[in-house]
């Protein structure tokens, strides 16, 4: 088959927006059985991430953000509409398949931590790389200069339990970066600490965002999070009201965080 200068430009151009869309979510619905009535936590909800940004989720409690995040995690699946993470659909993809597609694309950051309580510091950014079939001499590598990016060298054979609430937070974004993500999500990671913890996180975010280019979702209700981000996506009634991109054409709707 013979391919035109214009067709194959195309093509190269097709290829080349895939690659630089590290997340996009299409017209996406999610609906929880409850015992009063059905919840609607997604109701059309659409979402593009390039590689490299830094994007912050907001909207109040109850308006699909959470949800929105497991969804790109594969955590869970949507009843209506398609995710992709990296250029590749999650549709039809068994827990298994999900598993590897986390291992290979997805660092995640829980409000809580969710630290393995009963190993040091260091084994708990050795173990994500282990399971993902990483040697563990090059894992132990990894893990040595994450800690040290990130402010931890000295804690290697501590105890999680020994750390601040700040520093376990550190040590639980270490952990999200084992595997070199495509896409690090945070849930409310700064939820569980001061307001001096929550501002180191935030200034380690942007440090990860600037020096690496790392692609950063982030989830929060909280106005000051957000401004750490450097485009705002704003959610209510389980959809984006505004994108944040230049030029979106998304209704604006004022966000009460209080609500």
């Amino acid at each position: 088959m013979i391919v035109t200068g214009r067709a194959c430009d195309e093509e190269t151009a097709v290829e080349q927006s895939m690659k630089e869309t590290a997340v996009e979510v299409r017209a996406v619905y999610r609906t929880f059985e409850a015992e009063v009535a059905p919840v609607r936590a997604l109701r059309g909800a659409d979402l593009t991430v390039t590689a490299g940004e830094f994007v912050a989720v907001m909207g109040p409690s109850g308006c699909g953000k959470s949800t929105l995040l497991n969804l790109i995690a594969g955590l869970d699946v949507p009843d209506e509409g398609e995710v992709f993470v990296a250029g590749e659909s999650l549709r039809g993809k068994d827990a298994n398949d999900l598993a590897r597609m986390r291992r290979t694309h997805i660092g995640i950051v829980f409000q809580f931590f969710n630290l393995l309580e009963g190993m040091t510091v260091q084994e708990n950014v050795v173990m994500p790389a282990l399971i993902a079939g990483v040697k563990r001499k090059a894992a132990e590598t990894r893990a040595r200069d994450l800690l040290d990016l990130l402010g931890l060298p000295d804690k290697a054979k501590a105890a999680p339990t020994t750390l601040s609430g700040g520093q376990r937070q550190r040590l639980a974004i270490a952990r999200a970066l084992a595997n070199r993500p495509t896409v690090l999500l945070a849930d409310e990671p700064t939820g569980a600490l001061d307001s001096d913890g929550g501002d180191e996180i935030l200034e380690l975010f942007r440090r990860l965002h600037d020096d690496s280019g790392q692609t950063i979702v982030l989830i929060t209700h909280d106005q000051p999070v957000a401004d750490a981000a450097s485009r705002l996506v704003r959610m209510r009634d389980g959809r984006v009201v505004d994108d944040g991109s230049a030029g979106a054409t998304g209704i604006a709707v004022s966000v009460n965080a209080s609500e």
